[in-house]
């Protein structure tokens, strides 16, 4: 019988997996190939996960975990529920675990006498893919869906963890947090469905589309993300922050247009332990500015953002983009499940 492969996504923004945790604790220098036998298939956010068991020739059996990205990156390249079913003959290639423990980063998956579920990476974006058949959308609002144009990337690491590791200029205080940051610990505000917020979901906006949504009868502008099911309002009605002791975990936002630029103020965040991925905090006096804008004849917007964290970061960090304009990509839920977002922890 031939073998199919089914290539996947290996770690969150770098061309394969799309992670919600960084490759801490796994070898990715190193890849390891076996056969064996699937005795779960579990379809779950963050991660969708496969236990496969292998038998020595001694007879000795070890089962192991596989991770691979969310259930919205894996239905994108055509995979579902059933794509696997207990019993399944695979052989399987990934990144070990470095403790030793029988857990890998899954690069790909060969699946006997099974349908070609996905193609490489540079195909399996949604969006990002449709571009490349449809033709250009245009529209007179900066309101719809919006996905990264990724061709447009070339100056920034494309990976979460990467990208804010070589923007980031810490402070002693920051670098301090970093180092002593244990990813595999309840420690990770991953392993307890804690996502990241803003500006993480224009960060991974070539993945997750962006959503912006105007009431004009309430004066809001709502910016929603897939990544971690994110959704902030943006008050347009000229009010002020709040306190500094009145916090939020997204954020409290508000915003002001400049001509036709759409300004985007938000301070007053929870502390959060490692919202870049990287093990570095962010805390009270973190503040983001962004603004969009409408170009390109409508098909496209331009995004800025300025992050500053005086307190972890020597200096703002800025980064600009354009998010090509996407009306035919869905959004889905991301419904993130507390075992599956903890199960890459060390038990």
């Amino acid at each position: 019988m031939k073998y199919l492969v089914i290539f996947i996504m290996v770690i969150a923004f770098i061309a394969p997996v799309s992670s919600h945790h960084s490759d801490a604790g796994l070898d990715m220098d190193s890849l390891v190939t076996f056969e064996g036998i699937v005795t779960e298939f579990s379809w779950r956010n963050p991660h969708v996960y496969l236990t496969v068991e292998t038998t020595n020739e001694s007879g000795e059996r070890t089962e192991w975990t596989l991770q691979t990205g969310s259930i919205i990156t894996r239905t994108r390249m055509g995979w579902a529920s059933e794509s696997f079913l207990v019993g399944d003959n695979v052989t399987v290639r990934g990144h070990p675990a470095r403790d030793g423990r029988p857990y890998l980063l899954l690069d790909s998956i060969e699946q006997e006498g099974g349908a070609v579920l996905a193609t490489v990476f540079e195909r399996d974006s949604g969006g990002n893919q449709l571009e490349e058949s449809i033709a250009p959308v245009s529209t007179s609002t900066l309101e719809g869906k919006w996905l990264t144009d990724r061709s447009k990337l070339v100056n920034y690491p494309d990976d979460f963890d990467v990208f804010f590791r070589t923007q980031l200029v810490l402070t002693a205080k920051g670098r301090a947090a970093q180092a002593t940051f244990n990813e595999l610990s309840d420690e990770n505000p991953e392993s307890q469905c804690i996502g990241r917020p803003t500006p993480a979901m224009i960060v991974v906006s070539g993945r997750y589309p962006l959503q912006i949504e105007f009431n004009a009868d309430e004066e809001i502008v709502l910016i929603r993300s897939e990544y971690w099911d994110e959704e902030r309002t943006v008050y347009m009605d000229g009010r002020e922050h709040p306190e500094s002791r009145e916090r939020f975990p997204t954020g409290h936002s508000i915003g002001w247009w400049d001509e036709d630029i759409l300004i985007v103020d938000t301070r007053n965040f929870t502390d959060h332990r490692s919202p870049y991925q990287t093990g570095v905090p962010s805390g009270g006096q973190k503040h983001v500015i962004e603004r969009y804008q409408l170009t390109e004849n409508g098909t496209r917007i331009v995004v800025e953002f300025m992050l500053k964290d005086p307190d972890y970061m020597v200096e703002p960090m800025i980064h600009s983009r354009e998010l090509v304009y996407s009306p035919h990509v869905e959004i889905l839920r991301f419904d993130c499940d507390p075992e599956s977002t903890s199960r890459f922890l060390p038990q």
